[in-house]
């Protein structure tokens, strides 16, 4: 295999898939870091909602994001193939942004459920292309995997960048806008590259019968789910109430489906202490996206009201913070996969790994409950340096390394097999419920004050992680030789 077609010493396909994850990552990321500053706007036309609803609008929409993966994954597998699901879904998003930027309040929330669509088409299944472009695995895989990583962090950099600039010096219109032509610019070389991907994502071992089949039940889900929705809205629940109940019916999902697979499973006595360990990290892991997730709804309106956002005499837009995350993951995971290697047999456990990062995420917080200690509440007119959230999302991002990765591989390891793939659903489905509770939690920050707010933040991780270290030496061995 010549230079010519590789990518980084890897098949060309990978380079399609690592623009195509960066350009989509750049529109959604680019417009979550304006959703709440545009819905809770009263200034420059934005809906002017209290923050109460506003963030439980927020909590749905990225909920939402994730446990549509389950379905586009299924989808994908039982009737289109990844590829074409990877298409249609950035087609869905790229409507969904270009809906958004019109204007009027219909077109807006349509807007936000066609990207919801689209990317439970896509995100999921580009992921599953990058490795089928390895059937072999082994080191390469993870190699590209790590490349890949690098795209979606890329993206998700420049995304606040462009769409905050424009929505700040033009219109928060503007900024919705340039989120669907980056999508476009996706689909665009992602279609001219189709031809470097071989087999990888193409409709493998289903019948015409069972795509049939398949075909007709996704029909008849989509128009339960439509009736349900319509149901919802004619009662009148508001968006606070509507998150409070999809937060219930996740958890119920989620502790219902572990305790029908620990004792009625079927499962050896080995398989059934794996299962207990993954429960264990889905609730911590959704107590820690509760935490992190502030970065997009809490954090983001200290930014805007809170700080003083001049640089060096630029006003700088209060979504660029949601940049830096991706730029300290971009700078320190290279560095965090240098120490792991570098520690060897000193190399922290699975369980420690989670509690170092619980611990971290309850330090970043009590950072803000410093910081806002100098701007008493939200209509203060008191305001911070651009400091205290910088080193904020510096810790935060030193959290996530410590957690986010680690735990995605050990569900892998972890899991049965018959039901790996219901075993990552689950995970993703906490993370949901984090994202979720995340959003309501935001919504509480004049019922609560800010101190107390990002207090609890704190309090709740600090004792999550000081359980996982209690906890270490029986999950490790519940794990069974597992790393």
């Amino acid at each position: 295999m010549t230079s010519e077609n590789t990518f980084l010493g890897h098949p060309i396909g990978l380079r399609t898939l690592f623009f195509t994850e960066m350009w989509e990552r750049l529109s959604y990321y680019g417009m979550r870091a304006l959703l709440l500053l545009f819905l809770v706007d009263n200034v420059k036309g934005g809906f002017g909602l209290p923050d109460t609803t506003a963030a439980a609008i927020y909590g749905l929409y990225t909920a939402a994001v994730y446990l549509v993966a389950l379905p586009g994954g299924w989808i994908a597998d039982r009737i289109l193939g990844q590829r074409k699901a990877v298409f249609y879904g950035g087609c869905i998003i790229a409507m969904g942004h270009f809906s958004m930027a019109l204007g009027p309040e219909w077109s807006f929330y349509m807007g936000l459920v066609l990207i919801i669509t689209g990317t439970g088409l896509l995100k999921p299944n580009v992921s599953t292309m990058v490795g089928d472009l390895y059937p072999e695995g082994g080191a390469r895989r993870d190699a590209a995997f790590s490349i890949f990583y690098t795209g979606i962090n890329t993206g998700a950099f420049f995304g606040p960048f462009l769409c905050g600039y424009l929505a700040k010096e033009f219109n928060w219109h503007y900024g919705f806008a340039v989120a669907g032509v980056g999508m476009v610019l996706g689909l665009i070389q992602y279609r001219a590259g189709w031809k470097h991907l071989g087999d990888a994502g193409q409709l493998k071992n289903v019948t015409d019968q069972e795509r049939s089949t398949a075909t007709g039940a996704l029909v008849k889900g989509g128009i339960a789910v439509v009736v349900l929705l319509g149901g919802v809205f004619a009662m009148g629940f508001g968006a606070e109430q509507i998150a409070h109940a999809m937060g219930v019916f996740i958890a119920t999902v989620m502790f219902g489906y572990f305790f029908f697979q620990i004792f009625f499973g079927g499962f050896s006595g080995e398989e059934t202490k794996r299962i207990w360990v993954i429960l264990l990290l889905c609730v911590m892991i959704a107590i820690f996206w509760a935490g992190a997730e502030q970065a997009g709804s809490s954090l983001n309106l200290f930014a805007q009201r809170l700080t003083n956002l001049n640089v060096m005499g630029f006003d700088m837009p209060a979504a660029w913070f949601q940049s830096a995350n991706p730029l300290f993951v971009i700078m320190l995971a290279p560095i965090f996969g240098w120490l792991w290697i570098k520690l060897g047999s000193r190399e922290p456990s699975l369980p420690a790994k989670f509690a170092y990062g619980l611990l971290q995420l309850a330090i970043c917080f009590a950072v803000m409950v410093w910081a806002s200690t100098y701007v008493g509440d939200l209509n203060a007119p008191n305001k911070v340096s651009v400091g205290w959230l910088t080193l904020t999302y510096f810790i935060m991002t030193t959290a996530e390394l410590c957690v986010s990765p680690v735990g995605l591989s050990s569900v892998t390891k972890l899991a049965p097999r018959k039901i790996a793939g219901q075993m990552m659903g689950l995970w993703f489905m906490s993370s949901s419920l984090g994202d979720l509770i995340a959003g309501l939690a935001a919504g509480q920050m004049h019922n609560l004050g800010l101190v107390q707010l990002f207090g609890s933040v704190s309090v709740i991780a600090a004792i999550a992680g000081i359980i996982m270290l209690l906890l270490c030496p029986p999950v490790k061995r519940l794990m069974g030789g597992v790393r």
